[in-house]
């Protein structure tokens, strides 16, 4: 069972994590208010701090392309992680960037709201290496970073019907990670909110421990 974090604010942290077991290291390099942005900068250096030890994937939520490949040229990422709002990427977009970013792999994140996400997911099966299955909050400019759980039924659907590797998320927690994936058996599944410490102003750190706790849940161990 591959495991994902969300989201790395600097290199000690990223390490941490890794130490803890987990495949995937998330960053979400933005400055328009996510939570848990860093610079173009900063995400580069976990990044380079982080190959060798693990994947990282870097979170975009823009549209427009040239941003988009802005951002994989500064931070170089193993994978691209496009998690725009429903409808405003769609597959032949995301067909064209692949064109322009060879050899980079792209995870595509659908928003689990009903039925409709197996034919989106499958619209967005050809063009990508991997799937994210998440569950989108109007309040944040893409789709993820709820901390609220979605349909698994859906999400177990889809992943006996996709070929390519799919990524549960969408409120996972140690409390209930073990059940999505007796579920979903999904080929990963991925963790913000609810292994985060929340800090006075507001923000937030990972919480080392949770991150462990969810590791060995997830495995089973």
């Amino acid at each position: 069972m591959r495991v994902q974090i969300y989201t790395m604010q600097g290199v000690d942290e990223a390490l941490n994590v890794i130490k803890q077991g987990v495949d995937h290291i998330g960053v979400t390099p933005s400055s328009i208010g996510l939570p848990g942005e860093v610079s173009f900068d900063a995400a580069r250096s976990i990044v380079d701090a982080v190959k060798s030890r693990a994947v990282s994937v870097a979170l975009s939520v823009e549209t427009d392309l040239d941003a988009i490949m802005e951002m994989v040229d500064t931070v170089r990422p193993d994978i691209l992680h496009l998690c725009g709002l429903q409808n405003t990427l769609d597959p032949e977009a995301v067909g064209r960037l692949r064109d322009q970013l060879p050899g980079l792999a792209i995870m595509q994140a659908i928003s689990v709201e009903g039925p409709q996400a197996l034919d989106i997911a499958k619209a967005y099966e050809p063009v990508v290496e991997y799937l994210l299955l998440d569950t989108q909050d109007p309040k944040i400019a893409g789709i993820g970073a709820s901390g609220v759980t979605h349909d698994w039924s859906i999400s177990r659907e889809i992943v006996q019907q996709i070929q390519i590797p799919v990524i549960l998320a969408g409120g996972l927690s140690p409390e209930n990670v073990a059940e999505a994936v007796k579920i979903v058996k999904p080929w990963g599944v991925d963790s913000l909110t609810h292994t985060n410490k929340k800090l006075a102003d507001g923000g937030f750190r990972k919480n080392i421990d949770r991150v462990g706790q969810f590791v060995r849940v997830a495995r089973g161990l």
